[in-house]
């Protein structure tokens, strides 16, 4: 939802990292599985947040272009 929605880049790479976990965990490397998951967790947030501050920057210029 953050690559469709926020922010584009980093939904991207959350994606990236996402893809990795299952090859890492069916290889039997947990502690990568787990690191990969955990980055995409935190770039997916890092989206959300960064797709929010601009969705607000752009509310506010839009209330002051209709004054």
């Amino acid at each position: 939802m953050s690559t469709l929605f926020c922010c584009l880049p980093l939904g991207i790479v959350a994606i990236i990292h996402a893809a990795k976990v299952d090859g890492l965990y069916r290889s039997g490397d947990y502690s990568s599985a787990q690191e990969a998951a955990d980055n995409a967790k935190k770039y997916a947030q890092y989206g959300l947040i960064v797709g929010l501050i601009v969705g607000v920057i752009y509310f506010f210029i839009g209330m002051a272009g209709s004054m």
